[in-house]
């Protein structure tokens, strides 16, 4: 891989969270760092662009910048990657941030899954985002769908053709395996520092574990105290795969797409307002810290000020044993994000990955 300012380069194995140094005086002491294999650092603690709005997303990533935030998770089926851009832009030249202060990840796409495809979306990703290398590039899903022309439609979506009759996914027939190898030439090319992937179960990261050149660095699922995943994280920490948590406060993410009920709210759910009581935090500073606790980096999303740094003023405070078990002991393996479901009610296609 190509060396780049700011790249340790040295072998370290994965380790629980340890707390930093600031880079320079701008950047706050409030996150903690998770080793991946390459040596590279992810703070335990990011933004998550998802559902932010295009005419959001330039402004957002300035006010996170400069509430602390380094570490911003982004993906081509966002629909914001032009507009992130512009305001990684503008941290880099007009604000005097310097580029190897933040981790930077992004998302192969469904549609991208052939060997031929994923460095054309790789770079269509770098250009939108107006930088020369990712930190971190993962597979969305392990979900192959047909091609779809970046100047015929981007993003591509889910659906093969929004006109036809009956719109509905189209698949392809891609192995894993195949795609993965496109993914460690971008990690050969500089293209990113490390590769992983989104939304895969422990049978299929024990089949690209026996299989791949470079193993995934990052594994990025859904995980809340609804949904624990205490193999998946087990054995992700067995094999130095760093486990990143999305839609950490559960269900609140599915509310306006008709996913999630809105009288299904995890900060509502005893014992986590008492818990957040007896700290003098907030229930959404007690599911991340919970997260974090487990060893996990976290990415929530949110466009409010004020939440943005609440979100990150999470390590004042440590949850007890007796804390985390009571949090931990709400699971009920319940998914929000399950294309099991939404694919057959949303692009009439049924797309079962998990059961």
């Amino acid at each position: 891989m190509s060396a780049h300012p700011g790249h340790t380069g040295g072998k370290r194995l994965f380790s629980s969270p340890v707390f930093c140094s600031p880079l320079n005086d701008k950047l706050m002491k409030t996150s903690t760092q998770l080793t991946l294999r390459s040596g590279d650092s992810i703070p335990a603690v990011g933004l998550g662009m998802w559902k932010v709005s295009p005419g959001q997303s330039a402004d957002l990533i300035l006010a996170a910048a400069g509430a602390g935030y380094r570490h911003f998770d982004c993906a081509c089926d966002y629909g914001n990657e032009q507009e992130v851009g512009s305001g990684f832009k503008r941290l880099f030249t007009s604000e005097g941030y310097s580029r190897e202060e933040f981790w930077i990840t992004s998302k192969l796409w469904n549609t991208f899954h052939r060997p031929e495809h994923v460095e054309i979306a790789c770079r269509k990703s770098l250009d939108d985002l107006q930088l020369d290398f990712l930190d971190l590039y993962l597979i969305h899903f392990p979900i192959a769908q047909r091609f779809v022309p970046i100047e015929q439609r981007y993003p591509p979506g889910w659906i093969f053709d929004p006109a036809a009759p009956a719109p509905k996914m189209e698949f392809d027939r891609v192995p894993i395996i195949d795609t993965w190898r496109a993914m460690e030439r971008l990690q050969q090319q500089g293209l990113t520092r490390n590769i992983g992937v989104c939304n895969f179960g422990t049978s299929l990261l024990r089949d690209l574990l026996a299989s791949a050149t470079i193993p995934p660095a990052v594994l990025q699922v859904e995980s809340h105290p609804y949904l624990t995943q205490e193999k998946l994280l087990k054995f992700c920490q067995q094999e130095q795969i760093v486990y990143t948590a999305f839609s950490p406060f559960g269900s609140l993410s599915y509310h306006e797409l008709g996913m999630a009920s809105p009288g299904d709210n995890l900060l509502e759910v005893p014992p986590i307002p008492a818990i957040a009581a007896a700290h003098r935090k907030t229930p959404a500073q007690v599911l991340l810290r919970w997260g974090i606790q487990r060893g996990t980096s976290v990415i929530p999303k949110t466009s409010n000020q004020t939440r943005l740094r609440e979100n990150l003023d999470v390590f004042s405070f440590e949850l007890t044993d007796q804390e985390m078990q009571s949090i931990s002991a709400l699971n009920q393996s319940h998914r929000y994000n399950d294309p099991g479901h939404f694919c057959q009610t949303a692009f009439n296609t049924f797309c079962p990955i998990y059961e």
